[in-house]
């Protein structure tokens, strides 16, 4: 690359950066009215009455882990059910064990206390078995719980809605990846967004350090640094459809599409229409995603031909080298195939009545 090409790359990674700047800070205090809308449309129901028995599968080492302990139990003493069981989760087992657990023991109603990896565990447990999943959000993205417009900063405030709040039914979805280079085939659940690409190469990028300082703005830094990646070529098949090749950046499959800093990276996203609102990223240039990103800051409706949409029930994407994977914003590591399925209203969440 020349210095003119340099320059030019360098120019629009500053771009970048500050229309990502701006956008957190706009997009969480200017355009708040904008992009606040449900992400959901069907009813709530109300939960079980009298006494219910409360599992909580905690993540010990997230920040205020020890207040939400505190505030659980002390608005369980005070209802005066009986006294909440604690799981904590390990490096070993995020969640998947303990929510078995509580589910073999006949708990009425599991909370999952931790980041979004402990929401997807206890909740791919959860899924089909009707026992409702309470929200303790104590991550850095918080997804499910933002799309459900929970207050992610009001900590008593979500306790009491996780215990004695009304249950709406969400969709779930299914990821299976395989990795045809060393054999190995895994399924698992997710319930904001999986990805393959560029999304999962800046997650794994993205430093632990910088994410407890600063939270969600850390994953700017690591997508500056990949900002200028070349194309790849995948094969795609949307709903069992002939398959077509494509050139991307990246796939994102979302079951709902609030993120943090106050954007609506998909408006038609809704967590329990029964379907997946699939996206096809292929910008060839830094300019390309600063024109998608104004795209999604603005909420524009036009088409761009390198962000195409399809809502879809299933979809694979196979690659002919490993690419990097992610499901709900955790590293899921590298796949030459992905395939992902909805679950439609297979999940029971706890929300604020009014929701």
């Amino acid at each position: 690359m020349g210095k003119t090409g340099q320059y030019v790359l360098f120019a629009g990674g500053a771009a970048a950066f500050t229309a990502s700047a701006v956008a957190g800070w706009w997009g969480a205090r200017r355009l708040k009215a904008i992009h606040r809308r449900s992400a959901v449309a069907g009813p709530v129901s109300a939960p079980i009455s009298g006494p219910q028995r409360i599992a909580v599968v905690i993540n010990p080492v997230k920040n205020n882990a020890a207040g939400a302990r505190e505030q659980i139990r002390h608005a369980i003493q005070t209802a005066g059910w009986p006294e909440p069981v604690f799981f904590e989760t390990t490096v070993e087992d995020p969640g998947y064990g303990q929510a078995r657990t509580a589910l073999d023991e006949g708990y009425d109603v599991v909370l999952a206390a931790g980041g979004d990896g402990t929401v997807r565990a206890v909740a791919e447990v959860l899924a089909g078995s009707g026992v409702p999943l309470g929200l303790i959000p104590l991550g850095t993205g918080n997804l499910l719980a933002r799309n459900l417009q929970m207050n992610v900063t009001d900590l008593r405030g979500c306790v009491g809605a996780a215990l004695f709040g009304w249950e709406r039914r969400i969709d779930t979805a299914t990821a299976e990846l395989q990795n045809a280079v060393d054999g190995t085939v895994t399924r698992h659940g997710f319930l904001v967004m999986a990805g393959i690409g560029m999304d999962a190469e800046v997650l794994v990028d993205t430093r632990d350090d910088l994410k407890k300082t600063i939270g969600w703005m850390a994953y700017t830094a690591a997508g500056l640094r990949h900002l200028s990646g070349r194309r790849k070529a995948v094969t795609i098949s949307l709903d069992g459809a002939h398959p077509q090749k494509r050139k991307i950046r990246s796939i994102l499959f979302a079951n709902c599409g609030q993120m943090p800093g106050g954007l609506d990276f998909l408006p038609d996203a809704m967590v329990d229409d029964g379907l997946l609102d699939a996206v096809v990223i292929s910008p060839r240039s830094v300019a390309g995603w600063i024109l998608m990103y104004l795209k999604v800051l603005f909420k524009h409706n036009g088409v761009l031909p390198i962000m195409r949409s399809y809502a879809v029930n299933r979809m694979t994407v196979w690659s002919p080298e490993p690419m990097e994977t992610q499901l709900d914003g955790d590293p899921s590591g590298p796949a030459t195939r992905i395939s992902v399925e909805i679950w439609p209203q297979s999940l029971s969440v706890r929300v604020r009545p009014e929701q």
